[in-house]
């Protein structure tokens, strides 16, 4: 990663790191005996990048579907901007501004690529009856939310493909096309889910410069789950690791790689791997 990227990451807005949006308070999950999350705390600050490693089978996609509200906790807490989300349904959460990607890309294949982003913009007037009894209206709104979507499609590199089926795209650039719909969403908190693999690594290079343009420019936060371990050390203020569900470190990048714990649990795994 350039230094430039990691740069802009590093020096955000000291003010807005006083206050938590995301703060996780002891809480579990299980699924026919088998608990995949146990009790887990952490809080996350407004403006940081904060990224989850460990093992496959560790947890972490299961952290981010409680978080998220695709699965609802057995147990604990989740407080986002000073309000419990763990009893509220997966849309109402995205519509405060918590959003996600996922490891396999959802993306509707029967539309275009810049319909996909745009049917993602907040207060779509084709949610309700009045967008239709409004021409004029959802017209403007068609043509800004359109320039923002070339915007995005521009950012990710996938322009050229804006009038084309998203079912066309390779696993690769539907997780880019993930991405952009997410960041058309303008979330205040985003969950990004291995957004990176397949991903050409050129193009992740200049993804982590945007991620980072975006949390310098607009306060954003980022909870990142990834593997690539080069990466998660040059963008991320924190870095939390997981095995077994729970949490096993929780630190400064350089910190982790000094931790018995995770060298055992993670990195001693992956060298085993290798």
């Amino acid at each position: 990663m350039n230094q430039s990227a990691k740069t802009s990451s590093g020096n955000s807005n000291s003010s807005n790191l006083d206050s938590v949006t995301l703060d996780v308070k002891d809480i579990s999950v299980s699924f026919g005996g088998v608990k995949p999350v146990q009790n887990v705390s952490f809080s996350i600050k407004e403006n940081s990048f904060t990224s989850v490693i460990g093992p496959n089978g560790a947890g972490k996609t299961s952290l981010f579907n409680l978080i998220s509200g695709i699965n609802k906790v057995s147990s604990g807490e989740i407080i986002f901007r000073g309000e419990a989300i763990e009893s509220i349904h997966a849309h109402k959460i995205a519509q405060k501004g918590l959003i996600r990607t996922f490891q396999g890309a959802k993306i509707i294949k029967r539309l275009t690529v810049a319909e996909n982003l745009m049917m993602a913009v907040k207060d779509n007037p084709g949610d309700n009856l009045s967008g239709f009894l409004k021409p004029k209206k959802r017209k403007a709104f068609e043509l800004l939310a359109r320039a923002e979507a070339m915007r995005r499609l521009d950012q990710v590199g996938l322009t050229k493909f804006a009038d084309e089926y998203a079912g066309i795209l390779s696993g690769g650039q539907r997780k880019l096309l993930d991405l952009s719909r997410a960041l058309m969403a303008k979330p205040s908190l985003l969950l990004l889910d291995e957004p990176f693999a397949g991903v050409n690594p050129t193009l992740v290079e200049k993804l982590l410069t945007v991620l980072a343009e975006l949390r310098k420019e607009q306060s954003m936060t980022f909870l990142l789950i990834e593997h690539d371990l080069e990466t998660v050390m040059n963008i991320s203020d924190r870095v939390i690791v997981m095995a077994d569900g729970k949490i096993i470190a929780d630190g400064l990048p350089n910190s982790i790689y000094e931790n018995e714990l995770v060298i055992d649990a993670y990195l001693g795994s992956r060298r085993k791997d290798a």
